[in-house]
């Protein structure tokens, strides 16, 4: 009775006329068919300088946004190396509130980050570039202040006389 069963199931199990196609099932096409595989376009890389052209474009604007009026944030600081962060501290020196080092940030998970010189409220901004397309790179900027005062803004930038221009933000 036992050999008979395994014998049924056996049989059962490799009809293959219910119609569900294993992956184990797969069959190699035959020589001489159309073999259709799309190879994907090579996308320019953005170099590192373009990178930090298109961060300054953004933290720009984002600089200049209502949510940093009224004295609430005594720092604001950015995503970046610390190269890149003494860069931008230079091309904004007098922003209120000031561009300050990521060491001088006290962060708590879902909490408003703070300034560590000063125990204050601070903001984070940071940025990320899809691979330029068509001339142009679109972009995210963000800004964070604990989870109940985030966003971000969508950019598309594209570069005329070396520099990366802001064309949107939405």
């Amino acid at each position: 009775m036992c050999g008979l069963l395994c014998v049924m199931l056996a049989a059962g199990c490799s009809t293959g006329s219910d119609g569900i196609e294993f992956i184990s099932d797969a069959q190699l096409k035959p020589a001489g068919a159309p073999a259709v595989m799309q190879v994907p376009a090579a996308t320019p890389k953005l170099a590192r300088e373009d990178q930090f052209k298109i961060q300054v474009a953004i933290y720009g604007y984002l600089l200049n946004r209502h949510f940093l009026e009224g004295g609430e944030y005594s720092a604001v600081f950015v995503q970046g190396d610390d190269e890149e962060v003494a860069a931008l501290i230079k091309q904004f020196p007098n922003h209120v509130p000031p561009i300050k080092p990521s060491d001088q940030a006290n962060l708590r998970p879902n909490q408003t980050p703070l300034d560590r010189q000063t125990g204050k409220p601070a903001m984070i901004f940071s940025v990320d570039a899809l691979e330029p397309a068509d001339g142009t790179v679109l972009a995210i900027g963000r800004w964070y202040a604990g989870a109940a005062v985030s966003g971000f803004y969508t950019f598309t930038l594209r570069k005329t006389d070396g520099e990366w221009g802001i064309i949107s933000a939405t």
